[in-house]
């Protein structure tokens, strides 16, 4: 009886484990993404005109980035629904994890804070 009680458990314990793994392995929804601190003063030499083309630019690629972060993180939850309700197999199939698009993402959020902030600093007035 004891035995067939700590199979039990060790069976949830397992499936839990697993389930788990395979959560954690999904991609980051974009806005759980968090930015690169980047200085400053690697734009303090821009001019005004030159701030606002570089955040402009930046901006572009953030939300090309965004839609494809966001397209995979969905792919990944929707997978990993029909995996553990429906079929088991579609797991081994996530692409999982943050991939190179991610870091890109991380580091130009962080480059766009530190635009923004050398644009208050020269009174550029735009956001």
């Amino acid at each position: 009886l004891f035995y067939n009680y700590l199979g039990g458990i060790m069976k949830k314990l397992g499936a839990t484990l697993l389930l788990t793994l395979f959560v954690i392995s999904c991609a980051s929804q974009p806005d759980d993404i968090g930015a690169i601190y980047v200085s400053p003063a690697a734009y303090s030499s821009y001019d005004c005109t030159q701030v606002e083309t570089a955040l402009r630019t930046k901006n572009t690629r953030l939300s090309q980035l965004y839609s494809k972060l966001k397209d995979e993180a969905d792919a990944d939850a929707w997978q990993t629904g029909v995996g553990l309700f429906l079929f088991w197999p579609t797991l081994f199939f996530l692409e999982g994890n943050d991939g190179p698009e991610a870091e890109e993402y991380r580091r130009l959020k962080g480059e766009v804070t530190a635009l923004q902030e050398v644009a208050t600093q020269k009174k550029c007035g735009f956001e």
